[in-house]
């Protein structure tokens, strides 16, 4: 494994997980930590022996969003952080989505604003209780640019996308789930069991379905242009009379 200075990568089996690790700074997003979770998304891309992925945060925090201080002095133009910041994390985002195999965000503490982009980006969104999550762009006089009014909508709906953006107010882990958000919560100290839990639940099915899903789920369309899309996309499988042999 590649050594990082402001990430952690690590492997058990085949899972692989990358955890943000300024937890001095909460985890604050900085262009050097950006690129070294693009580096590491490419790594675990590539690993056929990795079948699903974590990212989440060590110490008390998932990431309290953008470190503002490592942008010095730099003007900040119409609300947006910079393409210093743009460039990486929206590059990021794109490989978290499109990666072909699971990827769960376990968010452990604090989550906010350009941190929740990047959790959203995953497949799914795992919480513990006591965290806290929010979009406070309003808050700073920013904008989103990494995906949040694309991805948030999804999740919770329109109405209450708009909701959490305008308030810019703190939800729980717990809350997350209730709206839609994330798809499961548990205790702080119970997270880990309870990401392991999902993951247990994931790894004996198909490596080759997952691209399947990532493709079509990803692909959001007017409901004939995806009926098409699902119909008329080739995948390759390799494991299908295996599965099915005890069954016919």
């Amino acid at each position: 494994m590649v050594s990082f200075s402001e990430i952690e990568l690590s492997q058990a089996d085949n899972v692989a997980t990358i955890a943000f690790n300024r937890p001095d700074a909460l985890n604050a997003i900085t262009p050097t930590m950006l690129g070294e979770l693009n580096q590491a998304a490419d790594q675990v891309a590539d690993d056929d022996n990795v079948r699903v992925v974590i990212l989440t945060g060590n110490g008390r925090a998932f990431s309290a969003g953008v470190d503002l201080k490592a942008l010095g002095q730099r003007e900040l133009v119409d609300g947006k952080v910079g393409d210093i910041l743009d460039v990486p994390a929206r590059s990021f985002t794109a490989a978290l989505s499109s990666m072909p195999k699971p990827v769960i965000a376990a968010v452990n503490g604090f989550c906010f604003t350009g941190a929740l982009e990047l959790a959203m980006a995953c497949d799914m969104i795992v919480t513990a209780n006591e965290a806290k999550i929010g979009d406070t762009h309003a808050k700073f006089g920013l904008r989103p640019t990494w995906g949040l009014t694309q991805r948030l909508p999804d999740l919770v709906g329109i109405a209450r996308a708009r909701e959490l953006s305008y308030t810019a107010r703190t939800l729980s882990g717990t809350e997350a789930v209730e709206i839609g958000l994330a798809v499961r919560s548990a205790p702080r100290d119970e997270l880990d069991d309870a990401v392991a839990q999902l993951v247990a639940e994931i790894l004996p099915n198909s490596s080759e379905s997952f691209v399947a899903y990532k493709h079509l789920y990803r692909e959001q369309k007017s409901l004939d242009a995806g009926l098409a899309d699902e119909y008329g996309t080739d995948f390759s499988f390799s494991d299908t009379d295996e599965r099915l042999a005890d069954f016919r």
